[in-house]
C-alpha cells in the first residue's frame, strides 16, 4: 500500500502538471507575447521556485490537505483513506486534462476528502465549509471582479497598451511568473500532505517529489490545456493579459500566506473572464463547458475515492 500511495500521489501532481503550469502563462502565449515553449519554459521554473518555497511556507496548507480536523485523526492514518484521496483526484485530473478542461485539483482533492471520508460516516461539517468550500467559492468571483477592475485602472494609467512594449514585455514576464510561483506555493503541499505517513517521504522529500511530478505534467502533457486557456476564454492582447495574471498573482499569494485553500484555475480564468466581460470579448461556448467541468469534477473526484475506499477498507 505505500508504494500505492506515492505512486497515486506522483499521478495526482503529473495530472497537475499538465492541466495547472500553463495557467501563469497563458496571457503571454494567447496575446501573442511569446511562443508555446517559452511560456511553458518559463512555467517551469517559475513554478519550481514556488515549490521550493512551499517547503518553508506552506505547513498550513499541508495540514489542511492532510485531512486534519475534517475526518478524525485515526482515519488520516489509515493507508486505504490516502490511497483513496489521492486515486480518485488523480484519476479525476487525468481524464479532464485528455479532455482539455482546466480543472482544479484543489477542487478534486476536496471532493475525494469528502468522499472517502463520508464513506466512513464521520466528515466536520462546519471544518468542510469554513477550510475548504467558502474559499474555493468566493475565489472565482473575486477573480472576476478583480481582474474586471484591475484591467480598467491599469489601462486608465496607461500601463495596459493594447500593443507591446518593452517594459510592458518584462511587466507581463514578471506577472506570470508570479502565478506560476504562487502555484506553486499554494498546491504543492495540498498534494505532499497524502505523504502524512510514509516516513521518509514527510515534509520535504515529499514536497521535491511532488515538485518533479508538476514539472513533468507541464513540459510533457499540457497542450491541450494550454489551447483552451490561451485561445478559448477570451481574447485578449498584452495588456489584458498582464492585468488578468497581476489579479490572479495578488489573490493566490495571499490566499497562500493564508493557508486558503483556493483553486489557481478558478482565480485565473475568473480573472480572464473577468477582463473578456469587461472588453466584451469573452467566448462563452467555451467559458460555460469549462465552468460546468469546475462543477462536475467535484462529484466525480469523491465519488471514485469513495468507491475506492470502500473496496479496501477492512
Amino acid at each position: 500500500m505505500p508504494a500505492l500511495i506515492v505512486i497515486a500521489v506522483v499521478i495526482v501532481a503529473y495530472a497537475n502538471g499538465a492541466n495547472a503550469n500553463f495557467k501563469g502563462v497563458a496571457s503571454l502565449f494567447g496575446s501573442g507575447t511569446t511562443s508555446y515553449r517559452t511560456a511553458m519554459n518559463w512555467a517551469a521554473v517559475t513554478t519550481a521556485a514556488g515549490c521550493l518555497a512551499a517547503t518553508f511556507l506552506g505547513a498550513t496548507m499541508w495540514k489542511a490537505f492532510s485531512g486534519k480536523g475534517l475526518v478524525p485523526d485515526a482515519m488520516i492514518a489509515q493507508p486505504a483513506f490516502l490511497f483513496a484521496v489521492a486515486a480518485g483526484a488523480g484519476l479525476t485530473g487525468f481524464l479532464a486534462t485528455w479532455l482539455g478542461f482546466p480543472v482544479s485539483t484543489t477542487h478534486m482533492l476536496t471532493g475525494a476528502l469528502l468522499g472517502a471520508g463520508w464513506i466512513a460516516g464521520d466528515v466536520n461539517v462546519t471544518r468542510l465549509w469554513e477550510g475548504f468550500l467558502k474559499p474555493l467559492l468566493l475565489s472565482p468571483v473575486l477573480a472576476v471582479a478583480a481582474g474586471s477592475v484591475l484591467y480598467l485602472v491599469l489601462k486608465a494609467l496607461r500601463l495596459a497598451p493594447d500593443h507591446r512594449t518593452k517594459t510592458l514585455d518584462a511587466l507581463h514576464f514578471l506577472s506570470a511568473g508570479a502565478v506560476c510561483y504562487a502555484r506553486g506555493l499554494n498546491d504543492t503541499p495540498k498534494m505532499a500532505a497524502l505523504l502524512l505517513g510514509l516516513g521518509w517521504l514527510q515534509g520535504s522529500a515529499g514536497m521535491i517529489l511532488v515538485a518533479v511530478a508538476m514539472a513533468l505534467g507541464g513540459l510533457i502533457s499540457a497542450k491541450q490545456v494550454a489551447e483552451t486557456l490561451a485561445h478559448k476564454i477570451t481574447g485578449m492582447n498584452p495588456g489584458q493579459g498582464f492585468a488578468a495574471n497581476l489579479a490572479t498573482a495578488l489573490l493566490v499569494t495571499t490566499a497562500s500566506l493564508h493557508g486558503l485553500p483556493v483553486s489557481t484555475t478558478h482565480v485565473s480564468v475568473g480573472a480572464l473572464l473577468g477582463i473578456g466581460i469587461t472588453t466584451r470579448q469573452a467566448k462563452w461556448r467555451t467559458a460555460i463547458p469549462v465552468l460546468a467541468a469546475w462543477v462536475i469534477t467535484f462529484p466525480v473526484s469523491a465519488l471514485t475515492a469513495a468507491m475506492l475506499f470502500q473496496t479496501l477498507s477492512p
